[in-house]
């Protein structure tokens, strides 16, 4: 069983990149360079989003996938 804690478009980038940090992989897929910038790792995945003009919950859904394909 899984027990991960879910992933949210609410919570910061450096909550996500804990929970896993190979989702980074996804976020420069979807153009999201700045993974490792320190000031990224406070914003919400929303947040980020918004400033990179992407859909926050087609991001969040690629993120699902990705890590339910690694569970």
């Amino acid at each position: 069983m899984e027990n991960k804690k879910e992933i949210t478009k609410e919570m910061t980038m450096g909550e996500i990149l804990g929970i896993d940090p190979s989702i980074a992989y996804v976020l420069m897929e979807c153009g999201m360079h700045c993974v490792g910038c320190p000031s990224s790792i406070g914003e919400s995945l929303e947040d980020a989003c918004m400033v990179h003009g992407l859909d926050a919950d087609q991001v969040l859904e690629m993120i699902k996938n990705y890590t339910a394909t690694r569970a």
